[in-house]
């Protein structure tokens, strides 16, 4: 994406809708007076007395023990340096998002007007009573390191200073790796640091910590070497100085025999002629974003033998500090820590270590296109994705924290914290962004019918850009040019089609052997070949004829015409795979509690039982495929047998046992009300026999198609929940339907599901 698109992009993200990334949103029922009493006077007065007769009440009654402190002055933000306190809050807000979808962790962002330390210090200081934590954020160095000291000091709950720590504890992880993979001691390898700011010195510091000999690391500033004779050094540079080179040696110079290289300055300031002069097997650490110190490409050429780490997510070995921040103040608010200290740094950085060299879940190696991610020279720390993050790190904070006493509220029951821990987001949640890793691993051709709509081209532009496909697109060439103008999107290698008037002579061949295709397929269903050619000029059964001749391999469509105009051309063109007598649709509603599959949505009015056993093996089938357990439940009014004679439930309670006997070893069961399906704990006060045991149902599967519709736009709209679908289960070749305005993300999602089933189709 060049740079005016990007700032098109961004700034209509930031601005649409709700201004902002975050907001406030109750925890408790307000739905009648009596609610409101008790959330405000006078029933609020209770918890107040029980808190002025014991403060700690206060982590019982209120927000305090999950809510994060955000705060910066704006005076050195991500790469753009001082911009001031208003204009780093969008970061800060990026900030509290990533504390809450990673670690449910509620945040405020505070922007201080003040460069002065003091004044910094003591407004920080009098909003303790308010948090339960507090993350320093993009503040310039050295101010930054007498703030985090003094707060540390001051205040009773954690304070971290991430841009210090974060990079420094992921870092630390990648680095013992490193070194137990090429087989070298920390204590005697000779380390170069690139960079002599707030997170240089924090990762420096820790590399100590973790055994590494100050009388082996030599670190440079933009002035050069950090050395003794040097008058001009500030802030706690001269905590690295380091005697044992001349103070004139050079960068390259300094990596002669080098075993590890630490980059935390700028871009290319490293070539292959410097990589090349250092130790065997040896350590690059890039981590200048978004342009490392030297590329991936040139350090691994030059040096085949390396471990290569950068800041980048598309390259193996991201140094991320999502992996850190959110599960360590996870940990320490849970024993509520009174902060962080070296300890609880340190169990992070051994907890990642290990992690990653622990078997990958199949729900990572889906989501890199890899089947055999395992610990080595490209998987040294975990990525980001993975779902074990949580309940590992954030537990060995907690430990740490335990151990070195600062812990108030220790844990008790580990087992039962763990659960916890894994039940707060739902694991499953980034399925959206694994079906779309897994797109890229081949790209696929997905032709888009609507393609005169501007979130159409717009979504082309981002799965193009993002390599989730390649689009073709069908429509009138000038219209779609004009709309591009007007977007300021450009679509390079782009292929336009217009049916309705082929141009060229290669175009009107393939339209002549499309009509021959078509009629043949359907002249004993009643058409003539007049009738095809007509019906071949409309986009949707052009571009279902596309994918069946091989021409692309997915269609994307139905944005601006009725669910039958599109849906039709499919079933009458490419039609149910072999095996399968119903195509079925699925929408995927992203909860709190992870995706929870839908069906059949769309498609299917009338449903005998065994209508149902089909649809719910073709679930079944695509759950098993993204490598997600189904936990079904076939749900209506009744409770297994509650009304006997009902017509809703005799079809459920049959299809049921029609599913038992075909797959008696599957977990699923019926018939049962949504609510039972839901809550486990429920269902087995009442119903302990259920096969479903103490699993939360995460498919449903409804006795009509309107019940099964109502649903999910009752979620997707009452609640504001994230939905991806109609996805179409069943045919030969991927063909998939949106909704009637249906937003970019939400094409770009049906993007990625259509070309994962399409490379399914390729292999079969």
């Amino acid at each position: 994406m060049d740079k005016k698109q990007l700032k098109q992009e961004a700034l209509h993200y930031h601005a649409k809708g709700r201004p902002g990334k975050i907001e406030v949103v109750p925890t408790k029922e307000t739905a009648n007076q009596r609610d409101l009493s008790l959330a405000y006077s006078p029933g609020v007065a209770e918890p107040c007395l029980e808190i002025a007769a014991d403060v700690n009440n206060v982590y019982k009654y209120t927000a305090k023990g999950n809510l994060v402190a955000v705060i910066s002055n704006g005076t050195a933000v991500l790469g753009l340096g001082d911009i001031g306190p208003e204009a780093g809050k969008p970061v800060m807000e990026g900030k509290g998002l990533l504390f809450k979808i990673y670690a449910d962790i509620d945040c405020f962002d505070l922007e201080l007007n003040t460069k002065d330390v003091d004044e910094f210090v003591r407004t920080v200081k009098i909003l303790e009573p308010t948090f339960g934590g507090v993350n320093l954020e993009d503040i310039s160095a050295p101010e930054c390191f007498e703030i985090e000291e003094r707060l540390k000091k001051e205040l009773n709950i954690p304070v971290m200073h991430d841009d210090q720590h974060g990079t420094a504890i992921i870092s630390a992880a990648a680095l013992l790796n490193a070194l137990e993979i090429v087989g070298k001691d920390i204590s005697k390898v000779k380390i170069v640091v690139n960079g002599a700011g707030a997170s240089a010195i924090s990762c420096t510091r820790l590399y100590v910590s973790l055994g590494a000999d100050k009388a082996n690391i030599f670190m440079f500033d933009s002035k050069g070497l950090i050395h003794p004779d040097r008058d001009n050094l500030d802030g706690k540079k001269s905590e690295f100085v380091n005697g044992g080179l001349q103070a004139d040696t050079t960068l390259a110079e300094a990596l002669h025999g080098a075993d590890v290289f630490i980059g935390l300055s700028k871009g290319n300031v490293l070539d292959q002629a410097m990589v090349k002069r250092m130790a065997p097997d040896c350590i690059i650490f890039a981590m200048a974003n978004p342009t490392p110190e030297i590329s991936y490409e040139d350090a691994t050429a030059a040096r085949p033998d390396c471990i290569m780490a950068t800041g980048r997510s598309d390259y193996p070995n991201q140094v991320n500090n999502v992996l850190g921040f959110p599960f360590i103040f996870r940990g320490a608010l849970d024993v509520r820590a009174t902060e962080i200290n070296e300890a609880m740094k340190l169990g992070a950085v051994k907890a990642l270590a290990e992690l990653a060299k622990k078997p990958v879940p199949d729900i990572v190696n889906l989501a890199y296109g890899n089947t055999n991610l395992r610990f080595g020279r490209d998987y040294i720390i975990p990525k980001p994705v993975d779902p074990r993050l949580i309940t590992t790190v954030a537990p060995a904070v907690a430990r740490a924290a335990m151990d070195s006493g600062l812990a108030q509220q220790p844990i008790l029951d580990w087992e039962k914290y763990e659960t916890e821990l894994a039940m707060r987001l739902g694991n499953d949640n980034p399925i959206a962004r694994i079906v779309e890793t897994k797109a890229r691993q081949e790209v696929k051709r997905v032709v888009f019918v609507d393609a005169e709509h501007p979130d159409v081209l717009k979504a082309a532009r981002v799965v193009l850009e993002e390599k989730i496909a390649h689009p073709i697109l069908l429509g009138d060439h000038k219209r779609i040019k004009v709309i591009l103008d007007d977007l300021g999107i450009t679509l390079p290698g782009v292929k336009v089609i217009d049916p309705q008037n082929p141009a060229g002579e290669e175009e009107v061949k393939t339209m002549h052997a499309y009509i021959e295709r078509f009629y043949e397929k359907r002249q004993r269903k009643g058409m003539n070949r007049l009738e095809a050619a007509d019906m071949l000029h409309s986009r949707s059964y052009y571009g279902v004829m596309m994918v069946e001749m091989g021409d692309a391999d997915a269609m994307i469509g139905g944005l601006t015409k009725k669910y039958n105009y599109t849906i039709r051309p499919a079933l009458q063109i490419i039609g149910p795979r072999e095996g399968v007598r119903k195509v079925a649709a699925m929408h995927i509603v992203m909860t709190k509690q992870g995706p929870l599959f839908l069906a059949d949505t769309t498609i299917n009015h009338h449903l005998s039982p065994e209508d149902i056993a089909d649809i719910t093996e073709l679930v079944h089938e695509e759950l098993e495929s993204l490598n997600i357990p189904p936990h079904i439940a076939l749900v209506t009014y009744s409770n297994f047998g509650s009304v006997p004679d009902g017509e809703s439930a005799v079809l459920m309670r049959t299809a049921t046992a029609i599913l038992h006997q075909r797959h008696p070893d599957w977990m699923l069961d019926g018939e049962m009300q949504a609510h039972l399906a839901l809550n486990p704990e429920i269902r087995n006060n009442f119903y302990p026999f259920s096969k479903l045991g103490d699993h939360r149902a995460n498919v449903l599967i409804f006795p009509a198609l309107s019940a099964a519709n109502i649903a999910y736009n009752l979620l997707r709209h009452a609640s504001n929940m994230d939905i991806i679908g109609p996805i179409l289960l069943g045919l030969k070749k991927p063909v998939h339907v949106l909704q009637i305005g249906a937003t970019v993300r939400q094409i770009v999602n049906m993007v990625g599901v259509a070309a994962v089933h399409a490379q399914k189709v390729g292999r079969k």
